[in-house]
């Protein structure tokens, strides 16, 4: 619907940054190798991540550590993380190419107003097809995520709300690319914050109605493509964490002042596409509503969503008794 192709301006004056508290720390600094990952499992929930969406080679081909693989501002972090997919990355049966990463918590990620961190970097090698779409750190009923490979401007990374196109900037390599997805699950709006290398992030989208919901289990750090085709493709991530309000505008030891305002110049476009099906409203008190959407978690050991798919999907044993999905 509205895309914007400039960020907007930084504040002329510096201070200290606002600060919230962080609920859930996704820093690659945890792991000392790619194998490190592989602690985490549905009987043993131990480190900041859970993985088990990806193909069925070892970890080390499709995550790597090391300190150029991280945003250079953030000082804090010893390495980021290089993420691959290639035509080995079908997971669980699917024709779809997948790594994917997910916050492995206790803390309650889907309550009041909440700001969700990355940086994101691409190089120009191994870089992703513009002629394919690819899904980029989303949430499994896709309220809100990145897309490349979509729209006009296939080669812009797009923000989307609900499968609308809200906001892009041309995907340049080795630049990095800071966001904070302002989700506000008390009042069902999100907004967006952005910047590129050390730049303090600024507001570039108000926030907008959504369906939010997650269970605080369902936000996917990593990189779906719909289409698999031999070829690799890497992205980097770096500056990973949740933090409940005010928002921290600074990137790594970056500081700033908050923006005095949003306004930027808008184009409008039509939608590429239906947006995806979304869980309805909730009746219950579960975090994601009554149905599961599809690819979403039914049960499991410790699981207190939705057990109940939207039609036509049933609710299948993937690693019983830690996790079933609907499909």
């Amino acid at each position: 619907m509205v895309f914007v192709k400039v960020f907007a301006a930084l504040a002329l004056f510096t201070q200290v940054a606002l600060a919230g508290t962080k609920l859930w720390d996704g820093d690659f600094s945890y792991f000392s190798s790619a194998a490190a990952f592989d602690n985490w499992s549905w009987a043993n929930q131990v480190g900041p991540y859970q993985w088990y969406i990806h193909g069925n080679q070892p970890t080390s081909q499709y995550l790597a550590l090391d300190p150029s693989y991280k945003n250079p501002a953030a000082t804090t972090e010893t390495h980021g993380l290089k993420l691959t997919i290639d035509q080995t990355s079908n997971w669980n049966g699917q024709t779809m190419m997948r790594s994917e990463l997910i916050p492995q918590t206790t803390a309650n990620l889907g309550q009041g107003n909440l700001f969700y961190h990355f940086s994101i970097k691409r190089a120009a090698t191994n870089a992703p097809v513009s002629s394919l779409e690819h899904q980029i750190c989303f949430f499994e009923s896709h309220f809100t995520e990145l897309k490349y490979g979509v729209g006009p401007n296939p080669t812009d990374l797009t923000w989307m709300v609900g499968g609308v196109g809200k906001w892009s900037t041309p995907w340049t390599a080795d630049t990095w690319f800071n966001f904070a997805y302002d989700i506000d699950f008390s009042a069902n709006t999100v907004g967006l914050w952005a910047s590129t290398g050390s730049s303090p992030l600024t507001k570039v989208v108000q926030n907008i109605a959504a369906s939010t919901s997650t269970n605080s289990a369902d936000w996917h750090l990593g990189v779906l493509r719909i289409v698999t085709q031999p070829g690799t493709t890497d992205l980097f991530f770096s500056g990973v964490y949740v933090e409940s309000g005010p928002i921290t505008t600074s990137v790594g030891s970056g500081t700033s002042t908050p923006p005095t305002s949003s306004s930027v110049p808008v184009t409008s476009v039509p939608p590429t596409s239906a947006p995806p099906a979304s869980t309805p409203p909730a009746s219950t008190t579960t975090a994601s509503g009554p149905l599961q959407t599809q690819w979403g978690q039914c049960g499991g050991t410790g699981y207190t969503g939705p057990t109940a798919c939207a039609s036509p999907f049933t609710c299948e044993a993937i690693s019983p008794p830690y996790y079933y999905q609907c499909k």
